[in-house]
C-alpha cells in the first residue's frame, strides 16, 4: 500500500518549467493537468500539448489525471458542446497515458432545490459516462459547492443512479467543509466504494478559508488513515488554493505549494503511510 503524490501544477505557476522545478524540489513525480501557460487543458492546442509532453517527459514527471472543467457549466446550458469537449479531453488523457478525468455535475440555479434538477443531472452525467466508456476513461466526479453533487448523499445518488463503472468519485475535503459537511464523519463511508482518487486541501468551517492539510476542519488525517487501512493505493493530489480560491480553479504559488506539500507529507509521516 503506497500513496502516489501528485498535484495541480498550475497552482505553482502558469509556466511548466516553474511547475516542474517545484515538483522536483518536493520529490513529486506526478501532476494533475488542469492548465498550462494560463490555457485550460480543454483549449490547449496540439502544439502546446506536444511541448508540455516533452517537458514533462524530460523532467521524469507523469500525468496522474486530467483536471478537466467538464460539468462546470449551468444545468440549462447545451450538452452537445460539453460532450465534444469531453471527447477532446479523452484524446488528451490518452496522449498522457492516464485514464482518470476529473468532472463536475453542473451548476444549479441559486436558491433552487437540487431535487428539481436530479433527473436532468443524472441524464447528463449518463451521457458523459457513455462517452467515457467508449473512450476507455474513468470520470472522477468531484464534490463542489453550487453544483448538484455538493454533499455526499447527492454524490452517491448520482453515481449509483448512472450505474456506470466509467463514473466514479474523487474526494475533496475542503469543498465538503464549505458545504457544511464533516468530510470523514459524514462522507467517507458513503463514498469509499466509489473513490478512485483523492484531492487534498483543507478548510475552516467557520469562514470557509482554505488552509493546508490538517490545519482545518476537513478531517484530512482521519480520511488518510481510513484510506490506508482500506488498502488504497492510488493518487493523492494537492490542490492547495492558498493564495486564491476561485469558482473555476485556484492558485498558490511555489512557496505556498511547498507549504501544502510539507503539511501533507507531515500527516503521512505521522500516520506511517508510505508515499512515492
Amino acid at each position: 500500500m503506497t500513496f502516489i503524490l501528485s498535484g495541480f501544477a498550475d497552482e505553482i505557476s502558469p509556466e511548466p518549467s516553474v511547475q516542474l522545478a517545484t515538483l522536483a524540489a518536493e520529490s513529486i513525480r506526478h501532476l494533475e493537468l488542469r492548465s498550462a501557460w494560463s490555457v485550460n487543458v480543454a483549449s490547449l492546442t496540439d502544439a502546446q500539448l506536444a511541448r508540455f509532453r516533452r517537458e514533462t517527459a524530460d523532467a521524469g514527471v507523469r500525468v496522474s489525471a486530467i483536471g478537466s472543467p467538464i460539468g462546470k457549466i449551468g444545468i440549462g446550458e447545451p450538452l452537445r458542446p460539453e460532450l465534444e469537449r469531453l471527447r477532446r479531453i479523452a484524446d488528451v488523457a490518452g496522449l498522457f497515458g492516464t485514464p482518470i478525468v476529473r468532472v463536475f455535475s453542473f451548476f444549479i440555479p441559486p436558491g433552487e432545490p437540487p431535487a428539481r434538477f436530479r433527473q436532468a443531472v443524472i441524464d447528463r452525467m449518463g451521457a458523459l459516462a457513455q462517452v467515457a466508456a467508449e473512450r476507455g476513461i474513468v470520470l472522477a466526479h468531484e464534490n463542489e459547492k453550487e453544483i448538484y453533487g455538493d454533499i455526499p448523499e447527492r454524490c452517491v445518488d448520482l453515481i449509483t443512479s448512472v450505474g456506470s463503472p466509467a463514473l466514479r468519485a474523487t474526494f475533496d475535503a475542503a469543498n465538503f467543509v464549505q458545504c457544511g459537511v464533516r468530510p470523514h464523519s459524514d462522507g467517507y463511508q458513503l463514498l469509499r466504494p466509489y473513490l478512485v482518487y483523492l484531492q487534498v486541501k483543507d478548510a475552516l468551517a467557520a469562514t470557509g478559508q482554505v488552509v493546508p492539510a490538517g490545519q482545518g476542519d476537513g478531517e484530512v488525517r482521519e480520511t488518510l488513515a481510513a484510506l490506508a487501512a482500506s488498502g488504497f493505493s492510488g493518487y493523492v493530489s494537492l490542490e492547495p488554493h492558498l493564495a486564491q480560491a476561485l469558482r473555476y480553479g485556484g492558485f498558490s504559488g511555489p512557496h505556498e505549494f511547498r507549504q501544502a506539500a510539507a503539511a501533507l507529507k507531515g500527516l503521512l509521516s505521522e500516520l506511517s503511510i508510505p508515499w512515492q
